[in-house]
């Protein structure tokens, strides 16, 4: 049997190449683990618990490892797949990363892990983060009354109370907010005193040393400061010390050794005074205490989490709203009444009312009626659609102001808005390339700057003026405190998580933030011709027969395709729908890759396909009918011979049109530096004249699934960075190969699992709302990280006092705090204006 798993904690070859030794060291397994994705394909004999696992693991180091796939792994056993079910493996802190109620790290410590409870991450110490879930139906019930549960606000039938929300209506970021705004009031009220104590030895003649001696308000100073150090702002002690443990060194790391170090020191400066040379005193005989430092340094550090907090709710906007879409209740037809049920109630084959203004519940298709819908939360198209009876509805959508009826085809989690929500989860937690970079500075970052802080104090203790030693101790926390591994941290997930969220607003659906950072480099695109650069929805102009009858080769044609599912096969069967023409029964249907059908009907062996399909069966084809047929593709149209026992009889001309926005995409594309090149299974002289209309880059024709994947590792080794764009089972192959594989909402869910980007409109327009917003998402991601790096270039020199010689400026502390708070803030700020961008 073969499973796969996830591996957390890897960040190099050497790490994979531990995790992989470790792993094929149990009996009975053999492993093959990759780096990017993190992942371990595990060959067993038997059933090995994941416990067994992961002890292997935890014997060569701070590896863990889970079931994939969201909790759920297909493994094969001789000729049967057998669904895993992942509780029997799972670990406590869950990792189906799609769960809703799961919170995860927003600074991806250990990838896309996530856990049951909010809290702190045990990595790096930051605030969890709850994934937005979707809430399909809100119920109500009674706080003294558990029993009682309504679908509807109101009053408990028992003792009258107030029916309140059993799903919690503030959001656990909402909440976050809340309890660091409680800790900020308590903050700000114990340490604006104990700064203004502080500052009492600058004021002549100052009234509060007629109340006690300077050496006494040392003490109040110290008891002012305990709420803060001990409740307020305890969190940041408590992620120093994890951060410590675990040796993921931050920011927390910093702000805990600093402050510490202060009020450690005025503590033991305020009791035992005596140990302390005579340069540490002031003019009043006593020891500098720092305990106002300690204070407003905690208490700008607990601004800068506040702000942050607020900043970051923010940043997962365009989800809430998608959340939003999803109506709580619809309308069901039962029994030839209307009335009013959950959504959470609705079944596939349920018929409902959907009413002028409603939001479509489910997925579904019309059956009676027709709307004017409003696609643009979806599609990002604000232009309504007119649909009729037959045509599919997706949830989220609103309706005009006409009403319809439509049968439920697709409900829950299985819904479009769903997948986008839950795409748009997964992609916004995912790590593109480029955060490597970041990650790695991170890991030496800490340690330097305690080295620098280290040498700040060493070398003011030597050359600096006096008192030298204070100037040291005081430059040196100075240093600790500005430093911000934070921001450098936040600049990439932040951009992906808003970039992410803006995408799927505009109907671009994002799978990966891999996918996004290599949408900038695409030089190539290759694209089909069928449903991507054309409708997808051809229609029979005729079928001309020779020495044949007409009528019975629309019979044969149309009775082969009856089975069939292909959109050229269903505009046969349509063509002959409005003929009238009775449909026979057919054998031995097979369906050719690349070329078309065959079968037989009645005793007639029929081919229906391109030309490679009737030198396939051997068919003889007259020259007159060639001649007719190569007329016919000039013109841009797609011809399928036809044949009868193995002699061609006629052809049928099927009309595809050209989207109307390929044309302008494809010449957008072009302008800025992309090659476009149609790769598709039909004709030579249709292809020629699509890429003439279009202006292509260049096209083949006749393209077979591996002649596509061909091509793309073709210009691969030329060094192209290739994007795929195609909607059919036969792109599936060449989307996975590119480098950017794209697939046509519009197409089957073949193609779209197989690509990193989904358009849901199914246009080439997407494609250049992709790339430019790629363009901007990097463009952010790159000014994150100037604004990272060169804050820290300059604050943490600055605060070594390197510009004490040249302009006798020193950077307070509590100045630093401030910087340093405002830092991360700037870089989410940063990453919030790529909501407004024009794509």
């Amino acid at each position: 049997m073969k499973h796969t798993y996830t591996i957390s904690g890897m960040s190099c070859d050497g790490c994979r190449k531990n995790v992989e030794k470790a792993l094929n060291g149990i009996d009975g397994v053999q492993a093959k683990v990759e780096l990017n994705p993190p992942l371990a394909t595990i060959t067993m004999h038997s059933h090995i618990p994941t416990e067994k696992l992961q002890k292997a693991l935890t014997e060569v180091g701070d590896y863990t490892i889970s079931i994939s796939e969201a909790g759920i792994s297909s493994h094969t056993h001789g000729e049967s797949t057998v669904q895993h079910d992942s509780k029997k493996h799972s670990r406590t802190n869950a990792e189906d990363t799609g769960t809703p109620g799961k919170y995860y790290c927003p600074m991806h410590c250990e990838g896309d892990k996530v856990y049951d409870k909010p809290g702190n991450c045990p990595v790096c110490g930051m605030h969890l983060v709850k994934l937005p879930e979707i809430v399909l139906s809100t119920k109500y019930t009674c706080p003294m009354h558990p029993e009682i549960i309504k679908d509807k606000p109101g009053s408990c039938p028992i003792c009258g109370m107030n029916l309140v929300a059993m799903t919690p209506t503030d959001s656990d970021d909402t909440q976050a907010y809340n309890d660091l705004k409680k800790k900020m009031v308590v903050a700000t009220a114990f340490s604006v005193p104990v700064f203004l104590i502080s500052m009492m030895e600058m004021i002549p003649n100052n009234p509060l040393f007629n109340i006690m001696g300077i050496q006494y308000w040392g003490y109040v100073q110290l008891l002012l400061t305990i709420p803060v150090v001990v409740y307020a702002c305890r969190m940041f002690f408590v992620r120093a010390w994890v951060s410590v443990k675990t040796w993921n060194l931050n920011m927390f790391t910093l702000i805990g050794m600093g402050t510490s170090l202060a009020f450690v020191f005025s503590i033991f400066a305020l009791f035992f005074p005596g140990v302390f040379p005579d340069e540490f005193k002031t003019h009043h005989g006593t020891i500098g205490l720092y305990f106002e430092a300690t204070a407003v340094i905690l208490t700008l550090a607990l601004l800068g989490q506040l702000l942050e907090a607020r900043a970051h709710s923010q940043t997962s906007g365009a989800i809430k709203e998608l959340l939003k879409l999803a109506p709580t209740e619809a309308t069901i037809i039962k029994d030839g009444y209307d009335q009013k049920i959950s959504i959470q109630d609705i079944v596939a084959g349920d018929l409902l009312r959907i009413k002028p203004g409603d939001k479509i519940p489910v997925d579904g298709k019309i059956t009676d009626g027709e709307g004017s819908i409003d696609e643009a939360m979806i599609t990002g198209e604000p232009i309504p659609v007119d649909k009729q009876t037959g045509d599919q509805v997706t949830s989220g959508t609103i309706n005009g102001n006409s009403s319809f009826v439509m049968v439920a085809e697709k409900v829950g989690a299985e819904t479009l808005l769903a997948q986008i929500i839950q795409l748009v989860n997964n992609a916004s937690r995912s790590k593109a390339p480029i955060q490597k970079l970041a990650d790695n500075i991170s890991g030496y970052f800490v340690p330097l700057v305690v080295i620098i802080a280290a040498l700040t104090f060493v070398t003011w203790a030597i050359v600096g003026p006096q008192p030298a030693v204070v100037y040291g101790f005081i430059n040196a926390i100075a240093v600790l405190i500005i430093a911000c591994p934070c921001a450098l941290g936040l600049a990439t997930p932040m951009s992906i998580m808003v970039g992410v969220g803006k995408g799927a607003q505009s109907g671009v659906l994002i799978k990966n933030a891999e996918a996004l950072e290599q949408m900038n480099k695409v030089n190539v695109l290759i694209t089909d011709k069928t449903g991507t650069i054309t409708e997808g929805k051809p229609s029979v102009e005729k079928v001309v027969a020779t020495d044949y009858p007409e009528i019975e080769l629309i019979q044969y044609i149309a009775s082969l395709n009856q089975y069939s599912e292909h959109p050229l096969a269903q505009a046969v069967l349509n063509f002959a729908k409005t003929k009238k023409i009775l449909i026979l029964a057919s054998n031995d249907f097979q369906a050719v890759t690349g070329m078309g059908v065959i079968g037989t009907v009645g005793s007639k062996k029929i081919a229906l396909g391109n030309r490679k399909l009737m030198e396939k069966v051997g068919a003889t084809v007259a020259h007159d009918l060639e001649h007719q047929i190569v007329a016919e593709q000039k013109l841009g149209k797609t011809v399928s011979y036809i044949s009868v026992d193995g002699v061609a009889r006629g052809f049928v001309t099927i009309t595809d049109p050209v989207k109307g926005t390929s044309g302008p995409a494809i010449k957008e594309l072009m302008q800025h530096g992309v090659e476009v090149i149609m790769l598709t299974g039909d004709n030579e002289n249709t292809a020629r004249a699509v890429a003439e209309q279009l202006k292509l880059s260049s096209f083949k024709a006749g393209c077979l699934p591996e002649d596509k994947l061909k091509e793309i590792k073709h210009l691969q080794a030329q060094g192209k960075i290739v994007a795929m764009a195609g909607d059919g089972i036969n792109d599936a192959p060449a989307l996975v190969q590119a480098n950017v594989g794209i697939a046509m909402g519009t197409g089957t869910d073949v193609a779209i699992e197989s690509a990193k980007i989904t358009l849901v409109k199914g246009d080439l327009q997407g494609i250049v709302k992709a790339q430019k917003l790629s363009h901007a998402v990097m463009k952010n991601i790159k000014q994150n990280l100037f604004f990272a790096f060169v804050y820290n270039a300059l604050g943490v020199p600055v605060a070594a006092g390197l510009l004490y010689p040249f302009f006798g400026i020193l950077l307070s502390p509590m100045i630093a705090a401030l910087a340093m708070s405002l830092s991360s803030v700037s870089v989410i700020v940063n990453a919030l204006r790529l909501r407004a961008v024009k794509i």
